[in-house]
């Protein structure tokens, strides 16, 4: 087991960081671990490569425990912070060599990583001088320059445009094939491109721990419908397979069903039976965007 966090519960004072958080991880896996602001995200990536430390629960790296061997758990930990602390006044290879040399790593995996990470071209070049997603590549690179079996990736593709958003989505996915990665963001069309399973958590608790194809086999789809008339909602709640009704104004509701079926048939049908017309409709599968947003909201 790459990764394995078992009941952990952090407080800052009062206040309830993670409470009672598990969750395995294999290698080869690339995780999507979301939460809204505030959640726990960042608290359970400083509790995986050791910064902080859990009031409570286990937390192993390839069978290291964190907790009781740190250093140890940190030479298979490969760590992109939110914030990518480049020097950028250095050169890439130079601040390449210094982070070799910090790690105690032979100068021949620096060329090997500028390579994998598509920074040959660039490498002569001062960090200032490169772009957002370049200066993202080196920080790929120090992070895998001691060959770390688990990545820990916090929000890497912020402020990428979309050509470096692809760049970066790819050398993910290449990176993934041999290593577990753990991959932090809020765009949740970077999940469903580069991840094989979601974690979600709310206020410190984990409320989803499922494989991405599973969340994107949900039967569930949304239909927004305008009446012509005021519907009360006793009414709607008819409707075969209604699994939720949300009322957006007089005559809109904004339906979610649990069927394989196109409900918007049987919604047409339920109009003309109740003497009532559809002016409008729409509808959409249910998205890991709109789940995010249901399971997260309030």
């Amino acid at each position: 087991m790459s990764i394995a966090v078992t009941s952990v519960s952090k407080f800052y004072k009062t206040q309830k960081a993670l409470n009672n958080v598990s969750f395995f991880a294999e290698k080869g896996q690339i995780i999507g671990f979301l939460g809204p602001n505030g959640a726990g995200k960042s608290t359970m990536m400083k509790i995986l490569t050791g910064f902080i430390k859990p009031n409570s629960g286990t937390v192993l790296v390839d069978d290291i425990d964190v907790l009781q061997s740190p250093l140890k758990a940190q030479k298979q930990i490969g760590y992109l912070p939110e914030h990518n602390p480049l020097y950028a006044d250095m050169y890439v290879r130079e601040y390449l060599q210094f982070q070799a040399a910090i790690f105690k790593v032979d100068k021949s995996q620096i060329e090997i990583c500028i390579n994998k990470v598509g920074l040959t071209l660039e490498a002569g070049k001062k960090i200032n001088q490169l772009s957002k997603g370049y200066q993202q590549r080196v920080g790929l690179a120090a992070a895998i320059l001691h060959n770390p079996k688990v990545l820990i990736l916090d929000e890497p593709t912020t402020g990428l445009d979309p050509n470096q958003l692809v760049e970066i989505r790819s050398l993910i996915k290449e990176l993934g094939k041999d290593k577990t990665v753990l991959f932090s963001t809020h765009i949740m069309q970077e999940v469903e491109a580069v991840c094989d399973s979601v974690i979600i958590i709310k206020k410190g608790e984990l409320i989803i721990d499922k494989p991405l194809a599973e969340l994107q086999n949900n039967k569930q789809q949304i239909i927004k419908v305008i009446f012509n008339v005021t519907v009360n909602e006793s009414l709607i709640q008819r409707l075969d397979y209604l699994v939720a009704s949300k009322k957006m104004d007089r005559a809109t509701w904004q339906l979610t069903f649990n069927s394989e079926q196109d409900m918007r048939a049987k919604i047409f049908d339920f109009a003309q039976k109740n003497d009532f017309k559809v002016l409008e409709l729409s509808s959409e599968n249910k998205t890991l965007e709109s789940l995010f947003t249901e399971l997260t909201k309030n």
